[in-house]
């Protein structure tokens, strides 16, 4: 662990300064596009229009044979496109895969100074985050990077669960942490094959009732304590919480519901893998614009967060004036991403 007064220091010669604050941006959703496709390639500048995160992925679902191509066709398509204000980020391969190190290594010597983010998957506690932290710095130097790219960091293990409160806190190039249910249930032996969700055999009984032979059953959140956890140790450390990937890409009304919850229980964004996620996502993790509504006179008849406020019948005091501020906030944020919005939130 690293003592506090060394923790802003650079771990490399000629590395940047590590950040103190995240930058302020609007993180809705992580789109996932696989590089080495070239007709997805040749719509990313206009997939970058659309959604707040690009994520370049190196890692599963891209085959062994194509992994060098991905990382060929990801630095190819982002040396080609402008950006403008949407993030850029990358999920390499496993730091025990035998493609990690030249991911990083090739990377950043050719995009460094346009790459905002590294997702490094599979980690299993603050050991893995303080190699990636050093390797990263060395790299910065040599390759002159002019700010320090942020790391994030997927939970998809038993042991990185139980691990979260110090992965987080383990860097200040943390920029958050995202949930993988997938290799997740596979590391805790949880029986079921689906990539996020529910499960239609996980969920309670009612009790029985005499005379009736029907008793009601509730399917229940497979993923509840594990984002809550997630969420704690996120906000413990001034970073940020995402729900991953949710794999039955047809089925969007059971995504919109698992990325509400997430939303609802303080994530900031979620995955998105196939373009009509995109629109969830924004659904979902954009404030309603009645909330917002309600939340901006909350704070205009409590200026300063003091006092109590009755508005339509109802009382409001410092902790709601709290919880305005964090809808308000987030909506300030999706307005400048969102001409439509900004107008309906009266930005």
């Amino acid at each position: 662990m690293k003592l506090p007064v060394h923790f802003y220091k650079p771990l490399a010669i000629g590395a940047p300064q590590p950040l103190r604050e995240l930058p302020v941006r609007p993180e809705r959703m992580i789109h996932f596009f696989p590089p080495h496709i070239d007709k997805i390639r040749a719509r990313i500048p206009e997939t970058a229009k659309q959604v707040d995160v690009l994520c370049g992925n190196l890692e599963d679902a891209i085959p062994a044979d194509a992994k060098e191509a991905a990382r060929a066709g990801f630095i190819e398509v982002t040396r080609a496109t402008d950006f403008g204000a949407t993030a850029l980020w990358t999920r390499v391969n496993a730091l025990n895969s035998p493609w990690f190190l030249d991911d990083m290594n090739e990377i950043v010597q050719a995009i460094g100074n346009k790459l905002d983010v590294i997702m490094i998957p599979k980690v299993e506690g603050p050991w893995d985050i303080h190699f990636v932290d050093q390797y990263l710095a060395l790299l910065e130097a040599r390759y002159e990077v002019k700010k320090p790219i942020l790391v994030h960091a997927l939970l998809e293990t038993a042991q990185g669960v139980r691990n979260v409160v110090a992965i987080a806190g383990a860097s200040p190039r943390m920029h958050g942490l995202s949930l993988g249910p997938a290799d997740l249930a596979a590391s805790r032996g949880m029986k079921t094959t689906r990539v996020g969700g529910g499960h239609p055999f996980y969920g309670v009984l009612a009790d029985p009732e005499e005379g009736k032979e029907h008793r009601p059953f509730a399917q229940q959140d497979l993923w509840h304590y594990t984002v809550a956890k997630m969420v704690d140790a996120c906000v413990t450390h001034g970073i940020r919480a995402f729900y991953g990937p949710f794999g039955d890409i047809r089925d969007e009304a059971a995504c919109e519901a698992q990325f509400r919850n997430a939303f609802l229980m303080g994530c900031t964004g979620a995955w998105s893998l196939a373009p009509n996620q995109i629109a969830i996502a924004k659904r979902v993790f954009s404030p309603d614009v009645q909330e917002v509504l309600f939340a901006k006179r909350i704070l205009e008849a409590m200026p300063d967060g003091t006092g109590v406020a009755m508005i339509d019948g109802k009382m409001q005091d410092d902790a709601t004036w709290k919880q305005a501020k964090v809808i308000v906030d987030l909506a300030r944020l999706v307005a400048k991403k969102d001409p439509e919005l900004a107008q309906a939130y009266g930005f």
